[in-house]
This record gives C-alpha cells, structure tokens and sequence, in this order.
C-alpha cells in the first residue's frame, strides 16, 4: 500500500488481514470517499494456457479495488454480487491499473463500478454490488 496517497484508515485495517494483495502483488494507492485506484503487475504464475493474464486473477484486481472504494465509508462492507465483462486480454508483464467508482448507497446497499485497463487500453469493466455487515444484533455496522 502507497503511503503518499490517502487511504482510509477503513480500507488500511481491512487490509491488514487481507493476504491476498500480498500474494497478487496488488498495490493499494488511494481508497477514500468511495474510489479506489489499485495496480497489479502480470507476472509468469498469473498466465493461463492461452498466455494471457487470467480472468479471475483480473477479476480478483476488480473486486479487491472495489472493496477499497465501499469500505472507504467505514461500516464493513462485503461484495454480495459482481459482473464483469472482459473486452482485451492482459500478457505477462502489463501493470493493469484498476480504479473503482461507487456510483450508489442505499441503506445497507452500495453499486460501485471498476474499469480495469493497460495503459489507455481497457482490459475489464466489472461492477459489483456491496452489502454492509450487521453488528452481532443485527443492527448495521461491524
């Protein structure tokens, strides 16, 4: 996670737990305000047969950034859907840069969409639906 840029302390303590990025080698560099900007690098264990990146693992860019943006409110909240359409492979080597959007909130319901691309190319559009985790008496809030 880049220090420089702000990051809610919402999204730092997730994060915290979150072994994914770490394994992914995904870079968190703003998530405040519900948006998220992330990166991830396309390595040789990220390729499928066809040498293309693959789709869950640019599918996993998208939901972690989507994350950052809806739990940048504060209140934990988790993906309860998401769609995402693929329109250009990703190759080993690419920086896929994922910035995520939230376009509603609704009581316990958040829409946010992530535009996933290689440079000016996009690479993925993926939208997702969040839900805010009730506390241990089912009231909202973590």
């Amino acid at each position: 996670m880049t220090e420089e840029l702000p990051v809610a302390q919402s999204v730092r303590t997730m994060l915290e737990g979150d072994r994914t990025c770490e394994l992914l080698g995904i870079q968190v560099e703003f998530a405040k305000d519900g948006q998220s900007r992330a990166t991830m690098r396309v390595r040789p264990d990220m390729v499928n047969g066809h040498a293309i990146v693959h789709g869950g693992l640019v599918f996993s860019l998208a939901d972690t950034t989507f994350a950052c943006a809806v739990n940048s409110y504060g209140p934990p909240v988790v993906t309860a859907s998401a769609d995402v359409t693929y329109l250009r492979p990703g190759s080993l080597g690419d920086v896929l840069v994922a910035e995520a959007v939230t376009r509603a909130r609704r009581g316990r319901s958040l829409v946010c969409d992530v535009t996933v691309r290689c440079g000016e190319e996009i690479i993925a559009e993926f939208r997702g639906r969040g839900a805010q985790l009730k506390d241990d008496r089912g009231r909202p809030g973590g």
